[in-house]
């Protein structure tokens, strides 16, 4: 079978994602090509190793460039660290406001705190900035190739890691919201107030996003091998979980060949990793792609992909 719905013109954002090398990057750069045929795409990556400008055979950046030859295609890899720079450029003020004010830091201290790197954020700035690219609305469809599974489950579950810190945040806001409204009688609020509110509805966006099977969805791909099955089958029940529900899986480089004795005994084996797939993983729509006798890299190979993908 081949993948379906993508076309929908409800559906935004579309992520592949699963365990390292099965064919995420190749995946999802095909589907932005065969997108761009009739709709403004972005492909985007949120792997740290990124691989889009490989598979692209073009150099890339954090903003979105044009595809040379491809109308209606464009791609960016995110720069999480410098997202989060920017974050702190824009919003920095903001919290030091609250910790002026919810602490006994004083401000060497909070320049000192604010300095440090914070654990996970890498992750909430990789995903806040798609959702920002979505709010734009320049593009029609968004594609991302995900990091391996460990990081891609910390990519879709890092609204919750941001929703603890802004409740950390606000339990310090609370504490002097109150002292100020038992001695001055009244509280005003202030640009630290507008910051948790804006934080909160940020992470309310992007979880209703998440969730949402008719603007958003996660498209496993995986290999028949043990280890790949596997961890796709963990997974899929952590994206369970995380309310985000898989409907279509890509398994890739099956082998097609029965011209010798190594091919059909490999290929015997795949078909009992391929006929488990319903059993450990759940009844998908399983688009199977053969092995490719040469490495998919450049345009005119990812043109030759979607015939698999897509026919």
């Amino acid at each position: 079978m081949a993948l379906e719905g993508l076309k929908d013109a409800s559906l935004k954002l579309i992520l592949f994602g699963g365990k390292g090398g099965v064919g995420k990057t190749t995946c999802a750069c095909a589907t932005g090509l065969h997108l761009a045929k009739a709709f403004q795409t972005l492909l985007c990556s949120t792997d740290p190793a990124h691989s889009l400008a490989d598979s692209l055979g073009q150099k890339l950046g954090d903003q979105p460039e044009k595809i040379e030859g491809i109308r209606n295609l464009s791609a960016l890899e995110v720069n999480a660290e410098n997202a989060l720079s920017k974050f702190k450029t824009e919003h920095g003020d903001q919290i030091r406001k609250i910790l002026e004010t919810g602490t006994n830091l004083d401000s060497e201290d909070i320049d000192s705190m604010l300095a440090l790197p914070i654990p996970g954020m890498d992750e909430v700035m990789g995903l806040k900035t798609l959702i920002d690219l979505i709010e734009k609305a320049e593009f029609d469809k968004y594609v991302v190739d995900t990091a391996p599974t460990g990081h891609a489950l910390r990519l879709l579950t890092s609204p919750g890691l941001l929703d603890d810190w802004v409740k950390v945040m606000g339990k310090m806001r609370w504490k002097y919201r109150y002292i100020v409204e038992t001695f001055a009688g009244r509280y005003n609020a202030d640009e630290g107030d507008d910051f948790l509110l804006s934080m909160k509805k940020t992470i309310k966006k992007i979880e209703d996003l998440l969730r949402d099977q008719k603007r958003c969805e996660f498209i496993v791909v995986t290999i028949p091998e043990d280890m790949a099955i596997s961890e796709t089958a963990r997974l899929m029940a952590s994206l369970d979980k995380c309310g985000i529900r898989v409907k279509q899986l890509v398994m890739n480089n099956v082998l097609q060949s029965d011209d010798c004795r190594f091919c059909r005994a490999k290929r015997q084996e795949q078909d009992k990793y391929i006929s488990q797939v319903k059993k450990r993983i759940g009844n998908l729509t399983t688009t199977v792609i053969p092995s490719c006798s040469h490495e998919v890299k450049g345009l005119r190979a990812l043109e030759d992909f979607n015939s698999f993908l897509f026919s």
